[in-house]
């Protein structure tokens, strides 16, 4: 049975996450800060033995080294760093910028599943598949913005796809297959009731996406679909 580790599980696209790889019979290690507080989640580890969910706050990197050393040993086929904020909600733009929330889109958007990556990467070893997946955005494209605004969100979605496109050379010869994952425009939080995508079909095409993705793809910009984006 595969295993695949997802972050930030307790809603929109990793509550559907760990449901649809649950209904496949994957073995999925839920995480998220509160769990106590996650109903949905819970429900889902009542209704499917093979969820397990742990408690993680990917804004402390000192707890996914913890969480690392309780999952030593485990092997892992995919990893999913789902776990994101926007941080431009306040409204705040250029001139008048949160440098304080900006520095937190960098831990949580960024720093994190890089943390992530390197910390599983011996249970990504023990695994058969080897897959990192981080789940980017095209507002992290430089190509694409034509709108502007945004600063905080693009700004660490545009690093984040860097740093993913580094661990994908660093790691080719480890065969690890990094994907670097836009869902597209989906009613989440984030996305809003004006998205033209439900959460259910973004995260269906995507998992066939993740599911095709190869080594001698690693490092690549893929659209849920698969279609490559613009960097």
């Amino acid at each position: 049975m595969a295993t695949i580790l997802i972050t930030g599980a307790n809603r929109g696209l990793g509550l559907e996450f760990c449901k649809q790889y649950a209904q496949e019979n994957w073995n999925v290690i839920a995480c998220c800060r509160e769990p106590e507080k996650a109903t949905a989640l819970t429900q889902l580890a009542n209704e499917f033995p093979n969820v397990s969910v742990f408690s993680l706050n990917v804004a402390d990197l000192t707890k996914i080294e913890q969480l690392a050393k309780q999952l030593e040993g485990i092997a892992i086929d995919v990893l999913l760093n789902n776990a994101a904020v926007y941080g431009d909600e306040s409204g705040y733009g250029f001139g008048n910028l949160d440098y304080e929330q900006w520095q937190k889109n960098m831990l949580v958007n960024v720093f994190a599943p890089v943390k992530m990556t390197e910390v599983f990467l011996p249970n990504l070893q023990r695994g058969e598949q080897k897959k990192v997946i981080a789940m980017s955005s095209l507002m992290g494209s430089m190509t694409d913005n034509g709108s502007g605004g945004s600063i905080l969100y693009r700004s660490s979605k545009a690093a984040l796809n860097a740093a993913m496109k580094s661990i994908a050379i660093d790691n080719r010869h480890k065969e690890i297959a990094v994907l670097i994952h836009h869902p597209g425009w989906v009613k989440t939080d984030m996305g809003g009731s004006n998205a033209p995508m439900e959460i259910p079909e973004s995260v269906l095409k995507m998992r066939e996406t993740i599911a095709n993705f190869t080594i001698e793809q690693s490092g690549e910009f893929l659209r849920f679909d698969g279609l490559k984006l613009p960097w």
